[in-house]
């Protein structure tokens, strides 16, 4: 997995040497899955992570191009920023995900047949040669190309009629860049919950198109019928940030949803403490990929230490509890944090904010700008989205 270096650095060089092509070329080539994926940014891993961020990548290519040129690359941008807003309004679908997932899993372990298939899918033997190669490039390099998701993500539901909750639990804990919005909701989207029933049917000719004939599948299914589910639960309120208060004895934590504080720490934050927290082990029932939480973990090292002499000590937490300690034993008087959205970290948060309030440490969340300006429009569809994305990429 050394595609991606698990640094800042890093990612500022993938940005910086992939802007020229992020134009004409992206727009004309980008649904090619190659050997070595050449047609597109290959960022996502670092943007999950955020060690380089969404406005920082927009701002690049937008100075570079302009929006109009650029505007397909912007535009696959925007539907990360997309399906984070969609899924922080309804953060009851993510529970729904991992309670239908503890179920399907379940039913694997009491029906030798499934469980057999399950297997198959999960170890590319299933005899789909496009399919298997796809299974095993992602435990192999932790990353697909996005075309090959919504293929693979279609062959799975439809052709091998396994449930949607177990191929989106195999990308999660796999994929570097796995990610609780954009992974859940695409899955969503493929068997035709998320945009109610429509679907996406994974085809020959598509994909021996996208992979320039190297695969021409046979045996595939020819319908797509939409998954049988309740629709989502309408758009709760998002939040907002508290007031940015720096008095006081002040600690920064860093989750693995947000390691590039620095907005934070040019505004006047001088934290005399920083705890992190790794929820990577959350994504999954089931041993997530090495490589995935080597990643996580070295994306975390690499910004406490490319930041240590304006953090302070740092102190790695295993949950809720161990930042409550943290806290306590650094005699805070507050935390400040980026908003950790809906998913592992969440979940490993708890109530936080409640709890350390109870002895009398205040938590201080700020949500980034990009975050406060693009996911109140994450309502429906993304191209009723897409309207908010010209202010988006104008602002960033």
């Amino acid at each position: 997995m050394t595609d991606w270096p698990p640094t800042r650095a890093a990612a500022l060089t993938r940005l910086k040497d992939f802007a020229p092509q992020a134009a004409g070329a992206y727009a004309r080539r980008r649904n090619l899955d190659l050997p070595g994926h050449p047609n597109v940014s290959r960022l996502s891993p670092w943007l999950r992570h955020r060690l380089i961020t969404e406005a920082e990548v927009i701002a690049a290519i937008r100075d570079r191009h302009g929006p109009d040129t650029a505007a397909k690359f912007l535009s696959e941008v925007g539907w990360r920023l997309y399906f984070k807003g969609w899924l922080e309004q309804r953060p009851a679908v993510w529970t729904a995900y991992r309670a239908d997932r503890e179920a399907a899993w379940n039913e694997v372990q009491t029906q030798g047949g499934l469980r057999q298939r399950w297997e198959a899918a999960c170890t590319g033997q299933t005899g789909i040669a496009c399919f298997d190669h796809w299974a095993q490039e992602l435990a192999r390099t932790g990353y697909l190309h996005n075309h090959a998701r919504m293929s693979f993500a279609s062959i799975w539901i439809f052709t091998l009629g396994l449930p949607w909750t177990l191929g989106a639990d195999f990308f999660l804990r796999h994929l570097l860049d796995g990610d609780p919005a954009s992974n859940t909701l695409s899955w969503r989207w493929v068997g035709g919950l998320h945009s109610r029933g429509k679907t996406y049917l994974a085809t020959p000719d598509a994909i021996a198109a996208c992979t320039e004939g190297r695969f021409h599948p046979e045996g595939l299914a020819q319908h797509a019928h939409s998954l049988d589910g309740p629709p989502p639960p309408q758009p709760r309120p998002l939040p907002v940030s508290d007031r940015f208060d720096t008095q006081g004895r002040v600690g920064l934590l860093l989750t693995e949803d947000d390691l590039c504080p620095d907005d934070l720490l040019d505004r006047g934050l001088h934290p005399v403490a920083t705890a992190t927290l790794q929820a990577t082990a959350g994504r999954s029932h089931l041993a997530v990929a090495e490589g995935v939480a080597d990643f996580t973990t070295h994306c975390t090292a690499d910004c406490t230490a490319r930041l240590a002499d304006r953090i302070g000590p740092v102190t790695a937490c295993p949950d809720g509890a161990g930042i409550v300690r943290w806290a306590a034993d650094n005699r805070l008087d507050r935390v400040m944090m980026h908003h950790a959205p809906v998913g592992p970290a969440r979940d490993a948060l708890g109530d936080l904010r409640d709890v350390l309030n109870a002895r009398g440490i205040a938590l201080s969340v700020q949500v980034r700008p990009i975050d406060a300006l693009a996911w109140p429009h994450a309502t429906a569809g993304y191209f009723r989205f897409r309207d908010v994305m010209t202010e988006v990429i104008a602002r960033a």
